[in-house]
């Protein structure tokens, strides 16, 4: 084993400070590896900052400030450019992901790794915009990040070995279990689980009721957490685009977006996240 791949991960930049950037960010900063939280915005960088002091506000006082401040927010991802690896969890798009990863190629340590959190994108297609494509590779996390144990391990067709070992023991570092996935469209997970949750919005478009649906999903084949409800924790708006990427990639019409789901993101019932989505949240 290489130096690279056996060394513990140090320090990490996480490029976006929403629901998944936020719970990432917790995860890491829990485990007790430094983190540089970057979003474009202040409103994002305090957004984020709630969302982490509500995930931690039930620890002991001097755990939580010792979490605090092993994060450093920032508008600026370059202030994250001493990092062993970065995180990117921006939206679902795939033209916003090359940007970022082709900003990050400029600045970042020659050495560092650049991982997306994409659920569904193609990681050779966002390592193309970089100079370091051995170094690209992909680390899914699930909603929510700091309760979910599985980190889904992306290799793409470019990902080198030493990548690849060094994502899972950054992976034991911070507690996570993993699986790797080949790079195709939905990966494992996702590849299963989005069709069922785009198969129960038919089913709340067609007259049922979500409390019916999730409730005949957990007593009928013992899931923890029904489709809907599952579909207001992820958002909306997150499967919305995973649909169209996996219905561009496969033609196949069980990956078509069910047209309840778009007018949900058109109106912004996104979920949890926006207050109000299968159910109304306070």
């Amino acid at each position: 084993m290489s130096l690279l791949s056996s060394k513990n991960c140090n320090q990490v930049l996480v490029v976006g400070c929403g629901l998944m950037g936020a719970g990432i960010t917790q995860v890491i900063a829990q485990a007790g590896i430094k983190v540089v939280a970057s979003d474009r915005a202040e409103k994002d960088i305090e957004r984020g900052k709630k969302q982490i002091l509500k995930g931690i506000s039930k620890k002991e006082e001097e755990e939580q400030q010792q979490i605090l401040s092993r994060i450093t927010f920032t508008t600026n991802m370059e202030d994250g450019k001493d990092s062993d690896l970065v995180i990117e969890a921006v939206p679902e798009k795939l033209e916003i992901k090359k940007e970022v990863f082709a900003k990050l190629d400029q600045f970042m340590n020659p050495d560092a790794i650049l991982a997306s959190n994409t659920s569904t994108l193609s990681i050779a297609a966002i390592s193309s915009v970089t100079k370091r494509p051995e170094k690209v590779i992909g680390l899914h996390f699930f909603s929510p990040v700091p309760v979910m144990k599985l980190l889904e391990i992306v290799e793409g067709i470019s990902t080198g070995e030493e990548t690849l070992e060094f994502s899972k023991q950054f992976a034991e570092q911070i507690g996570k279990e993993t699986i790797v996935a080949k790079d195709y469209p939905g990966f494992t997970v996702n590849r299963v689980l989005v069709p069922m949750l785009n198969e129960a919005a038919y089913l709340v478009m067609e007259g049922n009721d979500p409390r019916d649906i999730d409730r005949g999903m957990m007593l009928g084949t013992n899931h923890p957490i029904g489709p809907c409800k599952l579909t207001d924790m992820v958002g909306a708006d997150v499967l919305f685009y995973a649909l169209e990427s996996l219905y561009a990639d496969f033609s196949d019409s069980k990956y078509r977006p069910c047209p309840l789901l778009r007018r949900m993101v058109e109106a912004g019932h996104l979920g949890k996240k926006s207050g109000q989505g299968y159910y109304k949240y306070e």
